[in-house]
């Protein structure tokens, strides 16, 4: 049966709710639980007051409280896409809700289209006077989408320089406690461990986590969730006697005055220090942009009654040893940390906040994972491999590409960097503008969607000056190692960019040079075109008419199948469809000629089907479309434009019945997978090279007095087609740039080439067999 992506109703109860609030703290939580390894260290400076500290803890307390508790918890966590966050969901509930995707298969000429797919998801708003001139600005939209790539590259980013900073920290840690005890003599232990050991330590964990990632959250997912809790729990009783000990006075910095003292005596070297205390928040994006593997009620209560508390009390103890033990001197990252640790507890100290750290940046791997896989699926980004590692929670992935590519990346960055405060920077460049593009596009979301303007207006204002002080104060430390990051972020954003616009000019270039299916009907027997017996799959991106590629192999090989099927995939801006609604059928041309157009629709969270799963439900699908065309008939001119929603195809319908006979076959057979009928390509990637399946055989149902003779025959004509094979035909572009275009498109356009030459094959082309595959090649110039 069909297994939903995993959404939460109002009715959930109490006890699902702390059993979600539990697993979120070693999911959503670590990145923001690792904060007191590096926050004070990277904002703190040389020549730094005791009012200099407590503003800097004032601005900690109230920047957790408005950024992560008020705008995270409060607010943004409402704008969910059925269940799904992060910042493609804001873009495409913008896409939805006002006309402003620029996404392939995306256009106007699909709006009728795009509003039958909504269905439950699609919600009509009054058209504003605000969304209308959005919607007509050809230049918004462009900067919508520039914008929504640009918070993807910011999370990727973090892909890169949470486990680089977080892992070193850790690694600083342990190094300092393994000095203590092998060597007596502090000047050899300076010289030997904290100069040499913490750089190799810090790339042997990162090599080890990226090796585990193969085996998928959902099998090292439960451990993170004690190691979270228990290394919180040991902060604060820490933290509480620290506080207690050597400094109560820093409860007073939860006043606002110490905040407005430090700006009224802010200078250059203040403003750099904001950019350490922005890393205090790092990690809150992880609330939202996680939503769709736990409910909104328990992120909620994780994050307010755990969470917030235990790291505002830990920054709270740090401050208070250090406004009496404060030494400038002390550069090596956490010496001031490690000190406050009383007694014997160091070593303890030491191994959670290895623990932690690794905890935190598989938080920030997982994210990467998720939102290049909703890239891809709207066409932003290179086709990667995509495992899921979970049956039945879609978000929960593995890329191997991408995965060693951060391995290499984060290596990179710890061997060139080796500084924790650098690495800071580049860090907190990250989180704030991330937290910028979310800002604004809740702001328009407010105002757009939930038809709130000056909400919208109030909440652009105030989060938005939060964070550009942020902002200023991260450009200000630009040349401290930032801007290597800015770097990165600009060649992902290219890559993004030239995937995009190829992918765009290629499907134009696909709907300027379709024909019409009558051109292939007058193609008769009189012209030497011959129809053979079976059924022909043709695979295209346009969803009218007859792609170019095909007309092409028809005029060089005067022959098509009995029966044609031209397929398309369409993405649809929600997060996942059902598979009631995910087959669109409807015919081309007259019915003599056995000529159905077959259109997939998957949400930016769904796995496309891979072709041993889906082959058989499109058959069935077209069995039950020619059913319902002969209850409701339409005049021969439109037949073309009837489209029809098949109903839930893991269920018997009324064209055919289905035989199996078990079977052993590899994964080259022409015989299909229906041994366990699930959306998405997640078993296909499970299955090993040789397995058990079944060979589905349809039959037609007895003799019945509502099925009319002409139904009946042209189903026995289909199941007749069936058994004589399947031929699958895809194009192959050879493209090459316009010999008048610019210079920055023929450069976006041989980028394009490189990259469609580099990642894998289209989806489909994986599991077709061989003796079944036909290629056409068509040169493209774009």
């Amino acid at each position: 049966m069909y297994s939903p992506p995993l959404h939460f109703a109002d009715t959930e109860t109490w006890r699902r709710t702390f059993l979600l609030s539990f697993q979120s703290l070693g999911v959503v939580f670590g990145h923001l639980s690792i904060g007191p390894l590096y926050v004070l260290h990277t904002a703190s400076s040389s020549d730094m007051t005791l009012d200099t500290l407590f503003g800097i803890l004032s601005f900690i307390i109230w920047t957790m409280t408005l950024i992560p508790l008020v705008k995270y918890v409060f607010i943004v966590l409402k704008a969910d896409d059925n269940g799904e966050g992060g910042t493609f969901a804001l873009y495409s509930l913008l896409c939805r809700h006002a006309k402003v995707g620029l996404l392939p298969n995306n256009c106007d000429a699909d709006d009728a289209l795009l509003a039958y797919e909504m269905g439950r998801f699609y919600k009509n708003n009054s058209d504003t006077k605000h969304k209308w001139t959005i919607e007509k600005s050809k230049q918004s939209r462009y900067l919508m989408l520039m914008v929504a790539l640009l918070g993807s590259c910011m999370v990727i980013g973090n892909g890169v320089l949470v486990p680089a900073i977080s892992v070193l920290s850790a690694s600083l840690n342990l190094d300092d406690s393994l000095a203590s005890i092998s060597f007596k003599s502090a000047e050899h232990r300076e010289a030997q461990f904290e100069k040499y050991a913490p750089v190799p330590t810090a790339c042997f964990i990162l090599v080890a986590l990226f090796v585990l990632q193969h085996f998928g959250t959902h099998k090292i997912g439960f451990l993170f969730a004690p190691i979270i809790i228990v290394w919180l729990l040991f902060l604060c009783g820490i933290s509480a006697y620290n506080v207690f000990h050597w400094n109560y006075r820093v409860l007073y910095a939860i006043s606002p005055t110490y905040l407005f003292k430090y700006l009224r005596n802010i200078d250059i070297r203040s403003w750099r220090s904001l950019g350490g205390v922005v890393l205090s928040i790092a990690g809150s994006d992880a609330m939202f942009a996680d939503l769709g593997h736990f409910s909104k009620r328990s992120i909620k209560i994780a994050f307010s009654f755990l969470v917030y508390p235990s790291l505002v009390l830990c920054y709270m103890g740090q401050t208070a040893f250090m406004s009496k033990n404060w030494d400038p001197s002390r550069k090596v990252l956490p010496s001031h940390l490690v000190a406050s640790m009383p007694g014997g507890t160091k070593h303890i100290f030491t191994l959670l906040s290895v623990l932690a750290s690794v905890v935190g940046s598989q938080a920030t791997i997982t994210a990467t994972f998720s939102i290049i896989n909703q890239l891809q699926a709207l066409n932003c980004f290179p086709r990667v491999k995509v495992v899921h590692t979970s049956e039945r929670i879609h978000g929960q992935i593995y890329i191997p590409d991408v995965n060693w590519i951060l391995m290499a990346l984060c290596l990179a960055f710890t061997i060139a960097v080796k500084d924790v405060a650098n690495m800071g920077n580049a860090t907190g460049l990250a989180v704030v503008i991330g937290m910028l593009i979310t800002t604004c596009f809740m702001s328009l979301i407010i105002g757009l969607y939930w038809g709130k303007v000056f909400e919208a207006t109030l909440f652009l204002v105030f989060f938005g000056f939060v964070e550009a002080v942020y902002l200023l104060a991260c450009i200000l430390n630009f040349q401290k190692s930032a801007w290597v990051f800015l770097f990165f972020i600009l060649f992902v954003l290219i890559i993004m960019l030239a995937w995009h616009y190829g992918t765009v000019k290629k499907y134009e270039f696909d709907v300027n040079n379709k024909v019409s299916i009558e051109w292939l009907t007058n193609l008769g027997p009189g012209l030497g075109v011959v129809r053979l017996p079976g059924i022909g799959f043709v695979y295209s991106d346009i969803m009218t008419g007859i792609p170019a590629f095909f007309s092409h192999f028809v005029v060089n090989l005067p022959a098509y199948h009995q029966v044609l099927v031209f397929v398309s995939f369409k993405p649809v801006p929600v997060p996942s469809v059902p598979p009631s609604k995910q087959y669109i059928i409807g015919r081309m041309g007259s019915k003599e000629f056995k000529v159905y157009r077959c259109i997939v629709r998957y949400g930016y969270c769904d796995s496309i089907r891979d072709v041993n799963i889906f082959e058989d439900h499109i058959f069935r699908a077209i069995g039950e479309f020619v059913s319902l065309e002969d209850r409701d008939p339409v005049p021969p001119n439109l037949l073309e434009d009837r489209l029809i929603v098949t109903g839930n195809l893991d269920q018997e319908g009324t064209a055919f019945i289905t035989v199996t006979d078990t079977t052993s076959i590899d994964n080259n057979s022409d015989q299909v997978d229906e041994e366990s009928p699930k959306t998405g390509s997640e078993h296909s990637q499970i299955l090993p090279s040789t397995t058990r399946r079944r060979k589905v055989r349809f039959l037609l149902p007895p003799d019945s007095p509502q099925m009319r003779p002409s139904v009946r025959e042209e189903l026995l004509e289909l199941v007749e087609a069936r058994e004589h094979g399947m031929t699958y035909i895809l194009g192959q572009s050879h493209i090459f740039p316009h010999q008048r275009s610019n210079f920055l498109r023929k450069l976006a356009i041989k980028l394009y080439i490189f990259l469609g030459h580099n990642c894998r094959d289209p989806l489909m082309v994986l599991n077709i067999p061989h003796a079944a595959f036909v290629e056409v090649g068509m040169p493209y110039y774009l």
